[in-house]
């Protein structure tokens, strides 16, 4: 997967929104404001941060462990980083779909509820 890909996949999912808050460099995809993407354009090789439950991220890092390793300066129990060359794409699509749905469980019901709006 490469950035265009990784752009389109997670544009999308239902009501997701890109912005750089951080730098020209840093790229984040969100639910509801909420980053649940995040990489960097400029560092080789390609890498994104994904959200993950604290026990399917411990299983993914040591299934994968040259290619998914804990969250580069995020919270490691429930981040992990990952290097996307030669990883299945079906199973980067499912860890962005994780991701993903994640986040969204932690938003507030009342938020949740105007997406349904939408």
């Amino acid at each position: 997967m490469n950035l265009e890909e990784l752009r389109e996949y997670c544009l999308s999912l239902p009501h997701v929104t890109e912005d750089m808050p951080f730098d020209d460099d840093i790229l984040v995809f969100r639910i509801c404001n909420r980053i649940f993407v995040l990489t960097s354009l400029e560092t080789k090789p390609f890498r994104i941060s994904l959200k993950c439950n604290p026990e399917r991220a411990v299983e993914l890092r040591e299934q994968y462990p040259d290619k998914i390793v804990p969250g580069y300066h995020l919270n490691k129990k429930h981040w992990n980083t990952v290097f996307l060359e030669d990883l299945p794409p079906i199973l980067i699509d499912e860890m962005i779909q994780h991701s993903y749905e994640q986040v969204l469980a932690k938003v507030p019901k009342k938020e949740r509820e105007l997406l349904k709006m939408h």
